[in-house]
């Protein structure tokens, strides 16, 4: 019963964010919508950035540009809460995952749907990414508005369960409905 209410809870917060939102006529039935997570930095480090996401067609065009981070490679997922309040960012939970996959990489073989690929930082500290995301949609079970996006501080390895081996949280923001 808790679980359906919460369901039901989300289902209401998702309706009121796509009716405030400029051109959003159904969750579903609008042409081409846009997200977007501001992500700011967890206590301690200085990361930040913005990520947007657009649904074409059937995928979810994922675009981030963050700066303020250690050179190499970060893990970077959608979490299944979005909530930042922590100062650790664990408020977000764990990775994004409604169909019960094992954590993987997200362009070859099971993986949790929240799973994407892994941001590369240069020598500055800036990371530029794009993919495609196929496993979600923007509302329902595979809905990732209202959810978390986390920016970690070691690379993932793709293979450790449930979360990569990748670190501590160092960014996180709340996908909204733009």
């Amino acid at each position: 019963m808790k679980l359906a209410a919460a369901k039901f809870g989300r289902s209401m917060s998702l309706a009121a964010l796509c009716i405030g939102a400029a051109g959003c006529s159904s969750m579903s039935g609008y042409s081409n919508p846009a997200a977007e997570a501001k992500l700011l930095p967890t206590k301690g480090n200085t990361a930040s950035g913005v990520v947007s996401f657009v649904h074409q067609g059937d995928r979810i065009i994922v675009n981030a540009t963050v700066a303020g981070l250690t050179p190499g490679a970060h893990g970077f997922h959608i979490h299944d809460k979005g909530d930042c309040s922590a100062p650790d960012a664990t408020s977000a939970a764990g990775h994004f995952n409604p169909s019960g996959h094992p954590h993987g990489h997200p362009q070859f073989g099971p993986h949790h749907a929240g799973d994407m690929d892994m941001l590369e930082a240069d020598a500055s500290g800036n990371a530029r990414l794009s993919m495609e995301l196929r496993a979600v949609a923007f509302d329902g079970e595979k809905g990732i508005v209202g959810r978390g996006v986390i920016i970690h501080a070691s690379p993932d390895d793709f293979k450790t369960q449930p979360t990569g081996n990748s670190g501590a949280r160092v960014a996180c923001g709340v996908i909204l409905v733009k």
